[in-house]
């Protein structure tokens, strides 16, 4: 009976969405689930600070695989954002580095909140978990060293103004993957000339999962408690359910199990899903265009 319990747990493979509380890293979520669920193979898909709460994408099982993909997902934000302060590391946690008297207008404040929309550079924070010469950047802010870090192309794809309550406003932000809202709002005070940083941060959306999505901590602690989490699990095909599905059959699943390509489809492009008959997740495939034929990248059963 134990092993047939090993093997069930084995073959577990889907998404928890999470809606991480304030005060826990994500890797506090990760162990939690994996002490819940007794599934160690489970990681988070992009982290968020202790000081953030909201969407947390828990990849469960053989799922894992697919981290690379999903933590490449766009992210949506509402960001609180206090003026006339900046802090070393952009946050409240920080030690205040300067003080400014706030004269912005509300219509000052969007105008300037657009400037930030597109392809910006951006540089991350001197506290940031960037890898400096084989030391994380907030190691050596620590211990006082002076850290210069890279700037690095991302995307705003939308910046909107939610509430307006100087010195505090209240900004919804859609970007790229990689992007640092207390950056965002660091770079923002000094474009106003009066500094800011970031108050707090819910993250409501990380990729095709939001809070709708989200399980609170309450719920899936009493969820493994009794047993019966597995009401929450999302199906890993879910997890890159943006990307175009392909529905394989027997023999093309036999096919792409050894290796083999297998023919597409008229009008197919770039990256896809092999989906068996039954929804599940079979393979992620690369189309060659050379070929017309789906290469399998990745493949989730044996």
């Amino acid at each position: 009976m134990e092993d047939n319990n090993i093997d069930i747990k084995n073959a577990i493979s889907g998404v928890l969405v999470v809606d991480k509380p304030v005060g826990f890293t994500s890797h506090d979520i990760v162990q939690i689930v994996r002490k819940g669920t007794g599934i160690r193979r489970a990681g988070h898909t992009g982290t968020l600070d202790p000081r953030a709460s909201g969407v947390l994408v828990i990849l469960i099982g053989p799922a894992v695989r697919l981290s690379e993909y999903v933590s490449a997902s766009d992210k949506r934000y509402q960001a609180i954002i206090r003026l006339g302060q900046t802090t070393d590391t952009y946050d409240g946690d920080g030690r205040v580095t300067g003080t400014s008297p706030v004269h912005v207008s509300e219509e000052q404040f969007e105008s300037t909140l657009k400037e930030f929309v597109g392809e910006i550079e951006q540089v991350p924070p001197p506290y940031s978990a960037i890898k400096v010469k084989g030391q994380r950047a907030y190691d050596l802010a620590r211990d006082g060293e002076d850290v210069e870090l890279a700037p690095r192309k991302i995307q705003v794809y939308n910046l909107d103004l939610l509430e307006w309550a100087p010195p505090e406003a209240v900004i919804d932000v859609y970007c790229s993957s990689g992007t640092y809202v207390r950056s965002l709002a660091n770079d923002l005070g000094e474009r106003l000339g009066c500094g800011a940083y970031l108050v707090g941060l819910r993250r409501t959306k990380s990729g095709r999962f939001t809070l709708r999505d989200a399980v609170q901590m309450r719920k899936l602690k009493e969820a493994f408690d009794a047993g019966n989490w597995y009401q929450y699990l999302i199906p890993a095909a879910e997890a890159l359910s943006d990307w175009p599905a392909v529905e394989l059959d027997a023999d093309q699943m036999d096919a792409i199990r050894h290796g083999h390509r297998v023919p597409a489809g008229e009008g197919a492009t770039g990256m896809a899903r092999g989906i068996s008959q039954q929804g599940e997740l079979v393979a992620l495939l690369e189309l060659d265009p050379d070929s017309q034929e789906w290469q399998p990248k990745k493949v989730f059963f044996q």
